[in-house]
């Protein structure tokens, strides 16, 4: 099992920038993938950014450029650098890690965290 706590949300005015993190604890051994998803009300809960085991990053378009995702495997956490924060960035933002096992893929959520961007 893997526990993840996210936080770093808040309320922002457009322009500005706020960091998430996503702590993770449990079972950390062979996770392949870390992505931050966000849900807006009344939208489907999409992929913002993802870092694999190797490093490799990616980002959906909206976000490219001003969102950065990293990660400190000392700390286990990962994290999301916001900045030029706009309105529709209003979401809960949620982290997910991967893990690969004996059986398969399974994949862990965070409890999501709120970030609200003000015009």
């Amino acid at each position: 099992q893997v526990q993840l706590v996210e936080s770093g949300g808040g309320l922002v005015q457009a322009g500005g920038s706020l960091r998430l993190s996503c702590e993770a604890s449990g079972s950390l051994s062979r996770i392949t993938a870390m992505n931050w998803y966000r849900q807006a009300p009344g939208k489907q809960r999409e992929l913002v950014a993802g870092i694999t085991s190797g490093g490799s990053t990616n980002y959906a378009d909206s976000v490219l450029g001003r969102f950065t995702i990293s990660r400190d495997n000392v700390k286990s956490t990962v994290y999301l650098q916001m900045n030029t924060l706009k309105p529709e960035d209003t979401a809960v933002y949620y982290c997910k890690f991967r893990r690969s096992a004996w059986n398969g893929e399974f994949d862990y959520w965070g409890q999501g965290t709120q970030v609200t961007v003000s015009s």
